[in-house]
């Protein structure tokens, strides 16, 4: 027969809640993170770009970190059945609003990458015809069209 020692059950779910407020935290800093990556898109603003990418990563390895730690501490992930009602509920809408966002972001990052391809043929294609023009006769690939 297990004896329950008193106080023992709060303090693990006193852990598991505190593990699942860390895990929200972090998908909200996270889903920020994301937003502010878009702002800098949006405003060709390279040096924010960066920093947010690199905070990104950051919060990326704390988030796999602190499913490890949990993991090899041998405690579940929170879950369902074993966090309070009203932080599993946040945690599930800052996890949808952080997916919403992640597929925003690749979508933009995979237009802007078109854009940037297209525009450096444009530009090799317009550094071509000076080179023409300037008298330099090397055999470059420019864009055109016949009419």
């Amino acid at each position: 027969m297990a004896v329950k020692v008193p106080g023992t059950m709060g303090a693990d779910a006193q852990t598991r809640n505190r593990a699942a407020g860390e895990h929200l935290v972090l998908l909200r800093s996270l889903a920020r993170e994301l937003e502010r990556a878009i702002e800098a898109i949006a405003h060709n603003n390279l040096a924010e770009l960066e920093e947010s990418i690199a905070t990104q990563q950051d919060l990326s390895v704390r988030l796999t970190e602190l499913a490890h730690n949990r993991r090899e501490a041998g405690t579940q992930p929170p879950s369902a059945h074993n966090i309070d009602l009203d932080l599993r509920g946040e945690i599930q809408t800052a996890a949808g609003e952080l997916q919403k966002l992640n597929l925003r972001y690749s979508l933009l990052i995979e237009h802007s990458s078109r854009s940037a391809a297209q525009m450096a043929a444009l530009f090799r294609s317009f550094r071509g015809q000076i080179q023409e023009a300037s008298g330099a006769r090397e055999n470059h690939s420019t864009l055109s069209c016949q009419v």
